[in-house]
């Protein structure tokens, strides 16, 4: 890893270098504005550059410093989670799904351009990203590798991850939830990503044996599910302005959140247990999983 990124510097001074990396990496992996078609690829830098906590990307970096990963294929596999991440806060906002006019403190694509182009910009921003994946340099992630990275990125993002679970919370509206079947919905909906974005990371390094993957997994669900319940909580309790997006809007829509089901404090004191979760997963990797713990940190005590 190059010098910026060490394990030893300090978890604000890492987080802040590792953002500007996957800012640097996605301007220069987004097609420029001045390329035809203009107002499709001036949209795509809009909602992509210049906002956003970057969760996924350091979760990703986080887990490639475990595993000591080619920083370069580190850049490549970050701007793919993020680009896949953008393209569904742009579908999510449209009129047809959450209908929303802000998104990282600004209007939403939908609203500053017009309901085709955001619809495009996400179509096109999830081809990029497989795009991005699958021009990693073979001579540091071989072919065979890079094919399983490929695949799950495929699986996170599709039924049986991301897109599976954004049905079933549309599906969801109105109706009473049991724990389970929230945590299931979420743990496709929010969690697959995030587990993708560990495994890819880690995978910039080398082939995992079984009993990393395991750890690496049970990591992966703690943080998934603690992202969205901290996520329900500042939904019931932040500002507009704090949060970037419209808050309340769940209980405006009657969604089934964790909140809704349990109740605040139960919610706060399920996240915290969760981190505790999350810390646990990682004994077998002893001080080198140091980043993945902090994040897990970040995740659960975040304010926005």
């Amino acid at each position: 890893m190059t010098s910026d990124l060490m394990i030893d510097q300090d978890f604000g001074a890492w987080t802040r270098a590792v953002q500007a990396r996957v800012e640097e990496a996605l301007d220069t992996f987004l097609p420029p504005a001045e390329r035809v078609p203009h107002k499709l690829h001036e949209a795509m830098r809009y909602t992509t550059l210049g906002g956003g906590k970057r969760v996924r990307p350091l979760l990703a970096y986080a887990a490639g410093a475990l595993f000591e990963a080619d920083p370069q294929t580190l850049a490549r596999v970050a701007s793919a989670v993020e680009m896949i991440h953008v393209y569904s806060l742009v579908h999510d906002d449209m009129p047809c799904m959450d209908d929303d006019a802000l998104r990282r403190g600004k209007p939403t694509v939908h609203v500053a351009y017009d309901e085709a182009t955001a619809l495009l910009v996400g179509d096109t921003l999830q081809a990029q990203a497989f795009e991005v994946i699958a021009q990693t340099d073979t001579s540091t992630v071989p072919a065979p590798r890079q094919l399983t990275m490929v695949r799950l990125l495929a699986q996170a993002a599709g039924s049986a991850g991301m897109c599976g679970g954004q049905a079933i919370d549309l599906d969801s509206v109105g109706l009473s939830l049991t724990r389970e079947q929230l945590e299931r919905m979420h743990q496709l909906k929010t969690g697959a990503m995030l587990r993708v974005s560990v495994l890819l990371g880690a995978l910039a390094g080398r082939d995992l044996a079984q009993q990393e993957l395991q750890a690496l997994d049970k990591y992966s669900a703690a943080v998934g599910l603690a992202f969205q319940v901290v996520d329900d909580v500042l939904d019931a309790t932040a500002d507009s302005a704090t949060l970037g997006k419209t808050a309340g809007k769940d209980a405006a829509d009657n969604k089934p959140t964790y909140v809704s089901i349990l109740g605040l404090e139960p919610s706060r004191a399920l996240a915290e247990q969760l981190r505790r979760d999350a810390h646990e997963a990682l004994a077998p990797f002893g001080d080198k999983a140091q980043r993945l713990r902090e994040l897990a940190d970040l995740i659960v005590q975040r304010k926005a």
